[in-house]
């Protein structure tokens, strides 16, 4: 790195955080924030974005800081360097997640820029799909994919399974609408119509009225008696998709972060071919609904996100802070 001008070093930095902050969150909290040294990048935990309500733990938070951390880990590469990372380098500072810098030069290879492309064109669906299935053999590259991060993406192709697993959510949907804690929590992260805010869930993200899948998903109300919510016709598909399972051996705060780099790893993958994905966290927030699942659907294994894989013409635009937001830049003496 000596061979870096100071100037390309604060480039490629900002450009990795500019990637970064482009990751998915649970209901686009973007709960994070950085923190720049020399040719140091440190990831931090934002914990007033954290949902105190749904996710006591940070488990989501954590997952949510993991896919940033894999943007930044792919917009260095793409830029030429090996970024050198530490997860949870410091135990007497639980908000440092993780510190990556700009280690030595690397040829960038062709799966890197493929998923480097896809940072900023990703988006979170969150409703049907088309009819068209996934084909297997990208189902099984996904697969790959996760594993490479430490995680197991298991597709689910048990009918029984499945309806499951939409019982499970249907359930903790209709629970946690009825807890007012829950649902304000909900509503502190919806975007009214025309809305300027650059976080949260867009009311364009959403359909008004949703069609039911086959077997229904219940997604989140992010309306909730308000007429928000999109009328457009990439709405209007029925397919819930492939459904999948993202999974850890175990579930402690650093499986929690593979998990998110996990989960981003697999998403810009089926991004690249088309592929969008919708999560349904809503079973995972409550206790004994995820035990269940961990002891009789997944061999042991703990659940970190539940999502459905298929095609759409859903083109929604993101809506993300600015790197000035999330941005503290340190010089060294």
């Amino acid at each position: 790195m000596s061979a870096c001008t100071t100037e390309e070093i604060t480039s490629a930095i900002r450009t990795a955080i500019q990637a970064a902050v482009w990751a998915p969150s649970v209901h686009n909290t973007q709960p994070w924030s950085f923190v720049t040294n020399g040719e140091e990048i440190a990831l931090r935990a934002d914990g007033d974005r954290k949902l105190r309500i749904s996710d006591p733990s940070g488990r989501e938070l954590l997952i949510s800081c993991g896919a940033a951390l894999m943007n930044t880990r792919l917009a260095l590469r793409a830029l030429g360097y090996e970024p050198q990372v530490r997860v949870l380098p410091d135990p007497d500072r639980p908000a440092l997640l993780a510190t990556v810098r700009m280690g030595a030069a690397v040829a960038v290879d062709e799966h890197t820029r493929l998923l480097h492309a896809e940072i900023e064109r990703r988006r979170t669906h969150r409703a049907g799909f088309i009819e068209s299935p996934v084909p297997d053999h990208l189902v099984e590259t996904l697969v790959s994919q996760a594993a490479t991060e430490g995680a197991r993406l298991t597709p689910v192709h048990s009918e029984a399974a499945v309806r499951v697993l939409a019982a499970l959510t249907n359930a903790a949907q209709d629970v946690q609408s009825q807890d007012r804690l829950f649902t304000l929590e909900v509503l502190r992260w919806a975007q009214p119509p025309g809305s300027s805010r650059k976080e949260g869930v867009p009311a364009k993200g959403y359909p008004r009225e949703p069609r039911r899948t086959h077997p229904h998903f219940a997604q989140r109300d992010y309306g909730h008696g308000h007429s928000w919510g999109s009328d457009a016709d990439q709405f209007d598909s029925a397919s819930a998709g492939l459904v999948a399972v993202l999974t850890t051996p175990g579930d402690s705060r650093e499986d929690w972060v593979a998990a998110g780099q996990a989960l981003q790893r697999v998403l810009l993958h089926a991004s690249a071919y088309g592929v969008s994905a919708a999560f349904h966290t809503q079973a995972l927030e409550m206790f004994h609904l995820r035990e269940f699942l961990r002891q009789e659907l997944l061999s042991g294994e703990y659940p970190q996100m539940i999502l459905r894989l298929g095609f759409t013409l859903d083109e929604s635009e993101g809506v993300r802070r600015p790197v000035a937001d999330v941005l503290e830049e340190r010089r060294r003496s």
